[in-house]
């Protein structure tokens, strides 16, 4: 028996010795944010790199903070930002197998006899000094054409929706490494003690007609410790569960009942050293705080009518993507370092000639009012707002092919828009042919993009690493270059 006992201590005393020494990587990383967030650290060595000791950034960010604006299914590119007068002018003929070649399309078209050509559902026009080439179904976003940087040469591997969101958020089309909100919260820390660094919302279109979900590990934290996951803000009642005490509970009580958990939880991790112990720790001590924070975060009562009126008639309503770009503004000013804002709805495989508009109508203008906003406050050069998708949609119609009534997916060609935080405004990067189909110049990856964002960040993408199961992982996996042409 007291062998036995003395194998399980010497077993536990390891685990302890091998969670500390975790921890302390982690715990370093964390210490050396704080430290030059209050300015008490000299700026680190261009070459640094968190697992080898060093600090980030790695260099000069140009931005400060991160909104993102996913728009789940897959908006169509030739319909609103890649305009091709060709296909007008062969509506209804195929386009043709050279163009075509080998590209990867979805069950649904793979095997399809006619690939009829359909052009754009609304006019283009030209807007801003820059005279940037958008769809008319895009106005307000259009009045900011010389705030953005159209990439018309976006591409992917993914041919499907769940796959292509994983790859961009993680860098895998397969689920379980760290969504980029997470490597950003773990490379730079926060910017405030009151909010989580990480924050989502989630909304769709008003008729609910696309199926498509959002899984939780579009924001997981992956193999990091999970205190630097996305935390999911609610469409209803409370944004973040529990945030009220219970009935006949006081604040005073709440905050001694939190003092015993953290000091159990505390003997507990100087016992083990996990550091999921301290997540939790940290974790509670959150959402203590979050219950001043987030009732003064949507409590809009100090916000002009002029600015709720530049987020449409539905900025007020809770769920929708008008209010989450509202509520992701006063987010940032707060110091949240990522906001994910996903809304679904674009996909259209037989209601383009509705449901685009519609969608178009619902998210036009708050993207814009966003920018805007941003801009008008003095902070949209040090946040960078990003509206992307997990691919485009083909230019040959979906259905019946004497009378297509949709688009398919389609990962060879699409368009993405930056603003702010550092990208070129005013410009388009990339090309792609009379179709639509093929990029003839600038292509950018999924890595390329993330490698992209990160570099804004000031963090190089291939020494932001975490090991792993005897590898360094990176957001990037083994690919990714930085799109220099998109840089101010």
């Amino acid at each position: 028996m007291s062998d036995h006992l003395s194998q399980e201590n010497i077993a536990r005393v390891n685990r302890r010795q091998f969670f500390g020494s975790a921890a302390s990587g982690v715990g370093v990383a964390a210490l050396a944010s704080l430290l030059q967030r209050d300015g008490a650290l000299a700026a680190p060595a261009p070459d640094a790199d968190v697992d080898a000791g060093g600090l980030l950034p790695h260099l000069a960010p140009k931005a400060k903070r991160v909104v993102m604006l996913w728009q789940g299914g897959a908006p169509s590119h030739v319909d609103l930002f890649d305009e091709k007068p060709l296909l007008a002018k062969r509506r209804g003929e195929d386009i043709p197998a050279s163009v075509r070649g080998d590209t990867r399309l979805s069950t649904m078209s793979a095997g399809y006899a006619k690939w009829p050509c359909i052009p754009a559902i609304k006019p283009f026009r030209d807007y801003g000094q820059s005279s940037m080439r958008l769809s008319t179904m895009l106005p307000r976003l259009g009045a900011l054409a010389d705030e953005l940087c159209l990439v018309r040469s976006m591409h992917t591997e993914a041919v499907n929706h769940a796959p292509g969101v994983t790859l961009f958020m993680t860098g895998s089309q397969v689920p379980g490494r760290p969504s980029m909100g997470a490597w950003l919260s773990y490379g730079l820390g926060s910017e405030t003690d009151d909010l989580p660094s990480f924050v989502v919302m989630t909304s769709s279109d008003k008729g609910k007609t696309c199926g498509q979900l959002f899984f939780d590990y579009y924001w997981g934290s992956g193999f990091l410790p999970s205190r630097y996951q996305g935390v999911r803000f609610r469409n209803t009642g409370d944004p973040v569960p529990y945030l009220t005490n219970p009935p006949g509970m006081s604040g005073e009580s709440r905050r001694a009942l939190l003092d015993d958990i953290r000091a159990m939880n505390a003997a507990h991790l100087a016992d083990y050293g996990d550091p999921e112990i301290d997540t939790r720790i940290a974790q509670y001590e959150m959402a203590f705080r979050m219950q001043t924070s987030v009732p003064d975060l949507v409590d809009f009562s100090g916000e002009s009518p002029a600015t709720l009126e530049r987020y449409g008639p539905d900025g007020l309503q809770k769920g929708t993507f008008a209010n989450n770009c509202l509520v992701a503004r006063r987010l940032l000013e707060r110091g949240v370092r990522f906001v994910q804002l996903m809304h679904s709805g674009w996909d259209q495989h037989g209601n383009l000639y509705t449901q685009l508009e519609e969608q178009c109508r619902d998210t036009d203008a708050p993207a814009a009012a966003l920018i805007q906003d941003l801009k008008e406050r003095g902070m949209l050069d040090e946040t960078l707002v990003v509206w992307g998708c997990e691919f485009g949609r083909t230019p040959f119609g979906q259905g019946d092919p004497n009378n297509p009534n949709g688009r398919d997916h389609f990962g060879r060609a699409y368009s993405w828009w930056l603003a702010g935080g550092g990208v070129k405004p005013g410009t388009v990067f990339g090309a792609t042919d009379d179709f639509g189909w093929n990029i003839t110049r600038d292509p950018v990856h999924v890595h390329d993009m993330q490698a992209t964002i990160l570099h804004l960040c000031g963090i190089d993408h291939e020494k932001l690493t975490f090991r792993y199961q005897g590898r360094q992982f990176r957001l990037t996996d083994v690919h990714g270059e930085v799109m220099k042409g998109m840089l101010a």
